[in-house]
């Protein structure tokens, strides 16, 4: 009996070993469509250096814990087109007295784009300034979904600009994209990472 646990513990050490050694052999993945990690983004001429906005961080501004300020860099330079601010405050009470406040102050929402499981709650407005730009308000308090921000939040932006904003930094990168040699599409070299 004690012959037949001994030769069963060895096999299953002997197949753990085999198994985790498999695994140990295995090159790790460090490059994808012939970018390299840990590589300087410099090395790679063909790569756009930014987006078609800009964002700078803001820590406890004016009563708010942390935000995110988009600005323009090609149709509307400089501009700040879209403000994203969290709350100090996140729990849902909280936004229950915001929502409150935002709806004296500016009527019933327009929309609701939250989800029907209560984790994400979306409050917007929509409205048209006097220089007849579109402006989109949100109000949001997300209790667990971790794509977003935790907490109560205010979102203030110009749809409007921020597709025209898009647009011509799109046309502008194809404008000034440099041509490359045409890569066939199933380049496994390419396509799967090394």
């Amino acid at each position: 009996m004690k012959s037949s646990i001994l030769s069963g513990i060895t096999f299953f050490v002997l197949c753990l070993f085999f198994s985790t050694s498999g695994h140990a052999a295995t090159k790790i993945p460090s490059e994808v469509g012939g970018i390299a990690l840990g590589s300087d983004v410099t090395d790679y001429p063909n790569i756009e250096y930014s987006n078609y906005m800009k964002e700078v961080v803001v820590y406890d501004w004016n009563g708010f814990h942390k935000g995110i300020i988009s600005y323009g860099i090609c149709k509307f330079p400089g501009e700040i087109i879209k403000i994203k601010l969290k709350y100090y405050k996140s729990d849902k009470d909280y936004f229950q007295i915001l929502l409150k406040k935002f709806k004296k102050k500016y009527g019933k929402p327009t929309e609701w784009k939250g989800d029907s499981f209560g984790i994400l709650h979306i409050w917007k407005w929509n409205f048209v300034d006097k220089n007849n730009n579109r402006v989109s308000l949100v109000l949001q308090h997300n209790s667990k979904n971790p794509n977003e921000n935790i907490g109560n939040m205010v979102k203030l932006y110009y749809p409007d600009r921020i597709v025209a904003e898009q647009k011509c930094f799109t046309e502008q990168c194809s404008s000034r994209r440099p041509k490359n040699k045409p890569v066939k599409k199933d380049n496994w070299d390419f396509l799967i990472p090394r």
